[in-house]
């Protein structure tokens, strides 16, 4: 049924705001993995009657930015809300939030994925504030409200995506985005970003939407792309047979890889929406919209547009350096410490200094070699005083001792040799210990020149210019 069925896909982001305090108290927002249950609680987030919520402006500020970020319309006065629900994590028995009159509506984002750029249109962004935390156990569930009342920002979709790699990247992309205006760290084995996946399918080439479900609390892009494969294929498989989808939430069991039901899906009218009456209007000032809007950084779509046509980088490059923001203010701090090549700077962050971080378990943006002292690196192999393979061995140790690329080029004596008549004693007596290869090559076994010049690189110490010891190399092959 490849070809039968088209899936239609919107998506629910929940993000945690980094605020210091809580949505509507002074209590502090701790990392709920680590931090003893109960430990940040207060009348306010525990639901205690005649206490009163007060909004925090710091939440606003941030959600602002990413309503700003993704072009949306903000309304200036919206209207938070109480959403009915009973669950024993929600302390007030409903949860603030906001329906009819959002923070903002009507964005968009453009992804990209193997068939090219798309326009996903955003509906709406809101603030709310999140609920507390259950742990199952034998004989029960215990209740942690450490996480009750933390700003959350709910970002929704227009069931745009039409395919599980569209839902993966849009959910990339908001991610990317989210972590460069600094508003959530995007650590998803923590539950600060969480995705809900509705889904349905349709026949292939109709317009219409069927029923859908929605698969709650997704927090990876693997469990976000798995769930949202098997839904689309359950319910092909149920339309195929003449059957009919019945809407509902359902959850998604990692280690079974299947969807389950947890209960028939509720609509807006039975959360019973009404106006919080212990909050006033939320009325935000145009001047300090645009404040916000002014103070936004360079976006990440914008600044790999940019990185390509200002530097010259291939995609991939541009596409590993922004998908950091610290990267990529990495990047291009070591190209205002020196005059070097971007495309040779991108090269050795994207290669060799990730590979040096990744081994100290550190990120490279943070890692001990500062921009200018790896500029100062690229600034000696491309002036071929040292030449790759030595560079790669002084950023080794320039990560572990801390000390710049001259200094430690100076000490080893690893500047790189180019005299021709070095290097043409080091060839002929790499040709004359290993006749056997040298006649290979002469009878057509073009490869064997590669072991001839790595032998001929083992004697020089690795500090003959690789590109002398090549042309001496075929000179004395007689090429």
């Amino acid at each position: 049924m490849p070809n039968q069925y088209e899936p239609v896909i919107g998506l629910e982001v929940h993000a945690e705001m980094q605020t210091r305090s809580k949505m509507f108290c002074s209590c502090a927002v701790v990392d709920n993995t680590v931090a003893e249950p109960n430990i940040a609680v207060c009348p306010v987030c525990a639901g205690m009657p005649g206490t009163l919520p007060v909004v925090n402006q710091r939440a606003v500020e941030y959600a602002l930015r990413v309503a700003l970020a993704l072009g949306c319309e903000v309304n200036y006065t919206s209207i938070f809300a109480r959403k009915n629900y009973f669950y024993p994590d929600l302390p007030k028995g409903y949860q603030i939030s906001q329906y009819e009159t959002p923070l903002a509506v009507n964005g968009q984002l453009t992804i990209k994925t193997s068939q090219g750029e798309k326009i996903i249109r955003v509906r709406r962004v809101h603030l709310e504030e999140d609920t507390g935390k259950l742990t199952h156990i034998d004989n029960g569930s215990l209740v942690d409200l450490n996480r009750a009342g933390v700003p959350l920002l709910e970002i929704v979709s227009e069931p745009d995506m039409r395919s599980v790699e569209e839902a993966k990247a849009y959910a990339e992309a908001l991610r990317e985005i989210l972590r460069y205006l600094e508003v959530n760290s995007g650590d998803m084995e923590k539950g600060v970003i969480r995705f809900e996946s509705n889904v349905s399918v349709r026949a292939a080439g109709t317009e219409e939407f069927n029923t859908r479900v929605e698969i709650k609390n997704l927090n990876s892009f693997r469990a976000l792309e798995r769930a949202s494969a098997f839904e689309i294929e359950r319910q092909s498989k149920v339309l195929a047979a003449g059957g009919t989808i019945e809407q509902e939430t359902l959850g998604w069991n990692d280690v079974s890889e299947k969807t389950y039901s947890q209960r028939s899906k509720e609509d807006a009218h039975d959360y019973r929406y009404f106006p919080e009456p212990d909050l006033p209007l939320l009325v935000i000032e145009k001047d300090w919209v645009e404040q916000i809007r002014a103070s936004l950084p360079e976006l990440p779509r914008a600044k790999f547009q940019r990185f390509v046509k200002e530097y010259g980088l291939t995609e991939y490059a541009a596409g590993v350096l922004v998908a950091e923001r610290a990267v990529a203010d990495y990047f291009e701090a070591a190209l205002k410490a020196k005059k070097v090549s971007a495309k040779s700077v991108a090269n050795w962050i994207v290669g060799d200094l990730f590979a040096v971080a990744n081994q100290a378990g550190e990120t490279a943006a943070n890692s001990q070699v500062q921009p200018e002292a790896l500029a100062e690196l690229v600034e000696l192999v491309d002036g071929g005083v040292i030449n790759q393979t030595t560079g790669k061995d002084v950023l080794i140790e320039m990560y572990q001792t801390g000390k710049p690329a001259g200094e430690i080029v100076e000490a080893k004596g690893l500047k790189q040799v180019s005299d021709v008549d070095f290097i043409s004693k080091i060839v002929g007596e790499t040709l004359a210990e290993n006749p056997k290869e040298a006649a290979s090559y002469k009878a057509g076994k073009t490869a064997v020149v590669n072991f001839l010049f790595g032998q001929a690189m083992k004697k020089a110490a690795g500090k003959a210019n690789p590109t002398v010891v090549k042309a001496e190399l075929e000179r004395q092959l007689g090429l």
